[in-house]
């Protein structure tokens, strides 16, 4: 069992920028693919970008050129750097794990990202 948590979310301006980090608690195997979601109020949960222990990158089309992920295996954990927010980017971002080798996925909690004037 895995259990994670994200930290860094809150409010900014338009323009600015937030990291978020993804903690885990448990064994994280090096096949497992840590992902990014965000859900937006009233939308439903998008894939916001995944990565693999290898360093095998996606990042969805709208975030592509403002966001970049990372992964510490060391530490078991992700963050996503997001620069240049928008309005757009508010909602609840959620970190998850996928562990291909077993068919499991694990969630955290959540946290809010707002970007207003």
């Amino acid at each position: 069992q895995v259990r994670l948590e994200e930290s860094g979310g809150g409010w900014v301006q338009p323009g600015g920028s937030l990291r978020l980090h993804c903690g885990s608690s448990g064994t994280v195997f090096s096949g497992d693919i840590f992902a990014w979601y965000r859900q937006a109020p009233g939308k439903q949960r998008e894939l916001v970008g995944t990565i693999s222990s290898l360093g095998g990158r996606f990042l969805a089309d709208p975030v592509a050129a403002r966001f970049t992920i990372s992964r510490d295996n060391a530490k078991n954990s992700a963050d996503l750097q997001m620069d240049n927010l928008m309005p757009e980017d508010t909602g609840v971002y959620f970190c998850h794990l996928r562990r291909v080798s077993f068919n499991q996925e694990f969630w955290g909690p959540g946290t809010q990202v707002t970007v207003s004037s």
